[in-house]
């Protein structure tokens, strides 16, 4: 036991140097929040996620790629759900995946708070911001692995991905929200 107390120890007082970390998509959740008519906020969820992080803290460099599968799209109604999977909406048959992929990340003193990249959906890509609400690197006890999780949360504007439907009565601004967490392989 003392042994691996001191293991542990060592291993979380040595710099967390460039590695390359592949999500954990049973803890990350890609969400997302739409006004509908200006009666309530609509909100749904994206069932599966992957991705990769490689994440060097000492030189503030690092390279996000998260993928969402459209089709697992979740919003609690199923009849909605086949709809917003349709043509008119994500088309995930043509279209399966939502991808992020960072080209900045951006931080204040130590502190990671943003992540700047590009979104792709619906064959288009823009730019997007992802503001990093917390984020952490270290040791989960409970895996014994060396990982790193965030909550980031960006604005996009369906219209710029060509997701006209339904404006201007459901909402153009969607807020996408994405915990994750990643993991030494």
């Amino acid at each position: 036991m003392r042994t691996f107390l001191l293991v542990l120890l060592a291993s979380l007082a040595l710099p967390a140097a460039a590695a390359g970390y592949v999500v954990d998509p049973s803890h990350t959740y890609a969400t997302f929040e739409i006004d509908h008519m200006g009666f309530s906020t609509q909100r749904g969820q994206f069932e599966r996620t992957s991705g990769q992080i490689s994440f060097d803290q000492a030189a503030r460099t690092g390279e996000i790629e998260i993928r969402i599968d459209a089709a697992s799209l979740d919003t609690g109604f199923k009849l909605r759900d086949d709809v917003l999977r349709g043509s008119e909406w994500f088309n995930v048959e043509s279209f399966p995946d939502i991808i992020f992929r960072s080209q900045r990340l951006v931080f204040e003193e130590e502190r990671l708070t943003a992540v700047e990249g590009v979104l792709m959906m619906l064959g288009e890509a823009r730019p997007m911001r992802l503001d990093i609400a917390r984020f952490k690197c270290g040791l989960n006890l409970a895996m014994r692995k060396r990982g790193c999780g965030a909550d980031a949360q960006g604005v996009l504007r369906r219209s710029e991905f060509g997701m006209n439907t339904g404006l201007p009565f459901i909402g153009d601004e969607v807020r996408l929200r994405i915990q994750v967490e990643a993991y030494l392989p």
